[in-house]
């Protein structure tokens, strides 16, 4: 069995005698190394020449405008900015006076009338005191009528007292108890005309107080802004906290909208007042609107370095709306 094994071994090893008798393969090696490395340089210098770039012109590098101070470029095509449309007759509709609302008469978008009411609170104890001090009004009336009667009654006494002490009916006396009943009477209407003034007063201030718990419109314009709702509490204050309303609705003028934008203080010596302007709405960027400078705000904005102008629209269209962005082309004054 061990010479079975070792024989087994040795039909498996390498005879070294015979490859070194062999020339040809000695030099086999390095010819196949050689010839693939001249492949490989020919393949690379293929590819490089194929993928060179062809000449181009040089790139022109353009300088981005920067703003800002010592750092303006001047705008081509004529001055441009950007801003908003504001109102200015704007007003947040608040009660006088603290109480409960009852009744809101108004709704988003809905215009109203100067004067016209917009929410009722409760006015319970308000008409209450009013028609107290009515009242007292009303005896104060009926007092001074009662103090004329009995004045002008004196006066006819003091009168016929004064014709009979002249020929000697009557005693000194009694024309003077005459004379002090008079002034009396006259003193008693006096002070009844004073305590109808302040009764009058009183009643007027109630009336007025009264009139609080309606709330009417300041101006004629639209509500853009709905605050309240019935049985919620309003107060000039916001004494409640968070669970106090201040306000009722906000109204805009509509006919009031106008433009603010900011222009770098660089060209505001472009824009002059009744300068022509082109604006157009972010919403419609296909429509151009007309418009001119109203004036230019006198101060500039230390950390924007601008200065703002103010712009009317040269006629009112129902496209624009408070708050919107717009950009704004100042035209150049020859054109």
């Amino acid at each position: 069995m061990s010479e079975d094994k070792s024989e087994l071994l040795r039909s498996l090893s390498i005879d070294r005698s015979r490859s070194e008798e062999d020339g040809g393969g000695a030099g086999f090696g390095p010819v196949v190394l050689g010839a693939l490395a001249a492949g490989s340089l020919l393949i690379g210098g293929a590819a490089g020449w194929l993928l060179k770039p062809t000449p181009k012109a040089r790139p022109v590098l353009v300088e981005a405008a920067q703003t800002g101070p010592g750092k303006a470029v001047a705008p081509v095509g004529g001055l441009t900015a950007s801003g908003y449309v504001v109102a200015r007759t704007r007003a947040t509709v608040a009660a006088e006076v603290t109480g409960r609302v009852i009744e809101v008469r108004v709704e988003e978008g809905q215009s109203v009338q100067a004067g016209q009411v917009l929410a009722v609170l409760d006015g319970s104890l308000a008409r209450v005191d009013a028609a107290s001090t009515q009242a007292r009004a009303v005896s104060a009336q009926a007092s001074l009528n009662s103090a004329e009667v009995q004045y002008a009654q004196a006066q006819r006494d003091l009168a016929r007292y004064q014709a009979l002490a002249k020929t000697g009916y009557i005693s000194d006396a009694n024309l003077q108890a005459v004379m002090l009943k008079a002034k009396v009477a006259a003193a008693q209407e006096d002070l009844a005309r004073a305590q109808l003034a302040a009764a009058n007063s009183d009643s007027n201030r109630t009336r007025v107080q009264l009139s609080k718990y309606e709330i009417r419109a300041p101006f004629t314009g639209m509500v853009i802004d709905k605050a309240a709702q019935p049985g919620e509490i309003i107060s000039p204050l916001s004494a409640g906290g968070g669970f106090t309303r201040t306000g009722i609705c906000t109204i805009v003028d509509m006919d009031s909208l106008e433009i603010e934008v900011d222009v770098n203080e660089a060209y505001i010596g472009r824009v002059s007042p009744g300068q022509k302007v082109d604006a157009i709405l972010d919403a419609y960027p296909d429509k151009v609107i007309p418009a001119h400078v109203i004036a230019t705000i006198p101060t500039a904005s230390r950390d924007k370095a601008t200065v703002r102008v103010r712009i009317a629209f040269d006629s009112r269209d129902v496209n624009i709306l408070p708050e919107m962005g717009v950009k704004v082309t100042f035209l150049d004054k020859r054109t």
